[in-house]
């Protein structure tokens, strides 16, 4: 056993970073999650990372290393692209006896960042010992499986072409790829069977044969569902853990985002009313250009990408540019939030059609079909309408709704913070108003709503009661 596993409290503590970059920031996120106080030391520091440090009770200083900067510090990480730098921090760490970490420098690394499951308080890491991280990513990817013994000579395999590999593919993203292409292929197959020396001899000729050749990008536009990341699918799950960049939007729950793989980059372009982080058109340009770089880029969708969700127009533009591209379903917001409201959408007593609307306003008024949207015995679901409620509900009254229908409001369905708010076409926009609900929301309007008392079964934490709400 080359390294001892063991878990370190860091709660409160601190720890010494040096640089400033996306690796640094990479290192600095997970510090942050497990309570560190972070020093960070680079002549330029990204604004994120200093974030994360002021947050932590930390401090940043735009210089130099100098060794005293260790001082008082349980933990060293040289994060940093100059090696006799990393080397230089790494011989001042272990002179004052501190723990330190030089990132993809096994050699000058007295602790090592293995790969971690993070379902705390349970947490379960999972080390190549610096050999073969691609393969610890995998592993923790199958962690419900048993392993064979096998993995450690497969890794052993690894780390005798490591170096050569590093020299035949000049992009981190392109050896990701090879790499995984040699854990899931023939390769491992051999080693697992027994037979190493075919496992090097196919993977010598996979790497004469792919030596210096460009990987070409793919798109994975992923619905991320409503909110419980247990409401993922194993497909999703599986694009997540090996996109190099993930673009995600304001309604991906941060739960889900944190499955992702932990050294994707990560793009926000999320949206909301009146308010658009990067415009549609950016985005849609966006992913092309990243693929166009070899990049496995995920965008991921709160919901359903082809639910609302303008995944149409995103793959419109990926495939006139001939970018490979896979679709996700997502369990959309109507499915999961009627469901964890025991709110069922169709029911044979109550309604016999369901209607998904989005209730954007326009110039300050809600246009709709409203004609459409009386018709006895069909279950209304509208996304987005929150702020239209109140026209929302006199729309329909005018047009001929009974003022006394059945209407519930979800907020944050499918979450630990899921309320539900029940009332009629009449009452709920006084409910509303007084119970000061924020998106996100959805609006389920229908005789089917009567049945939420009986037949709810999640039960977040909150108490119920009728036309007033909470549930």
């Amino acid at each position: 056993m080359e390294y001892l596993p063991l878990f370190h409290n860091l709660q409160g503590r601190l720890v010494l970073l040096v640089g400033g970059g996306e690796i640094a920031l990479r290192k600095g996120r997970l510090l942050c999650e497990a309570g560190a106080r972070l020093r960070v030391v680079a002549p330029d520091i990204e604004p994120e990372l200093a974030g994360l440090a002021e947050q932590g009770g930390g401090e940043c200083q735009l210089r130099g290393y100098a060794a005293d900067d260790l001082e008082g510090a349980v933990l060293a990480i040289a994060a940093t692209d100059d090696e006799p730098l990393n080397a230089r921090i790494s011989a001042d760490a272990q002179a004052r006896g501190i723990a330190v970490n030089a990132v993809d420098a096994p050699h000058l690394c007295t602790v090592i960042f293995p790969a971690i499951v993070d379902r705390s308080p349970l947490v379960i890491a999972i080390s190549s010992g610096g050999h073969a991280p691609v393969l610890a990513r995998l592993a923790r990817a199958r962690i419900e499986t048993l392993f064979p013994h096998s993995y450690g000579r497969l890794a052993q395999l690894a780390q005798r072409f490591r170096e050569r590999v590093k020299a035949a593919f000049s992009q981190i993203n392109q050896r990701r790829a090879f790499w995984e292409q040699v854990f899931q292929g023939e390769v491992a197959e051999r080693v697992f069977a027994g037979q190493d020396q075919q496992a090097e001899q196919v993977l010598e000729k996979l790497l004469a044969g792919q030596a210096g050749q460009g990987y070409q990008g793919e798109v994975y536009l992923v619905g991320a569902g409503p909110g419980d990341p247990d409401l993922l699918t194993f497909r999703a799950l599986r694009l997540m853990q090996q996109a190099d960049v993930v673009l995600y939007d304001r309604l991906v729950a941060p739960a889900i985002i944190d499955l992702c793989r932990r050294d994707a980059d990560r793009i926000y372009v999320g949206k909301q009313r009146s308010e658009h982080a990067v415009p549609q058109d950016e985005i849609n340009q966006l992913l092309v250009d990243l693929a166009r770089q070899g990049k496995r880029v995920l965008r991921l969708k709160g919901g359903d990408p082809f639910i609302f969700g303008r995944g149409g127009e995103e793959i419109e533009l990926l495939a006139e540019n001939r970018i490979p591209f896979q679709v996700v379903p997502g369990i959309t917001a109507a499915n999961g939030c009627s469901t964890y409201a025991g709110i069922p959408l169709t029911h044979r007593d109550h309604a016999h059609s369901v209607r998904f609307i989005t209730a954007h306003r326009k110039e300050g008024r809600t246009d709709l079909p409203w004609t459409e949207l009386v018709v006895p015995g069909q279950t209304l679901v509208l996304y987005m309408g929150l702020v239209a409620l109140p026209d929302i509900c006199g729309g329909l009254i005018a047009h001929g709704r009974s003022p006394d229908t059945p209407i519930a409001l979800i907020q944050q369905g499918t979450t630990a913070n899921q309320k539900v708010y029940t009332g009629t076409l009449q009452s709920m926009p006084g409910i509303v108003e007084r119970e000061q609900v924020k998106a996100p929301t959805l609006v389920i309007v229908g005789e089917v709503v009567s049945l939420h008392e009986r037949l709810k079964w999640f039960e977040p934490g909150q108490s119920s009661a009728q036309d007033s709400a909470v549930v």
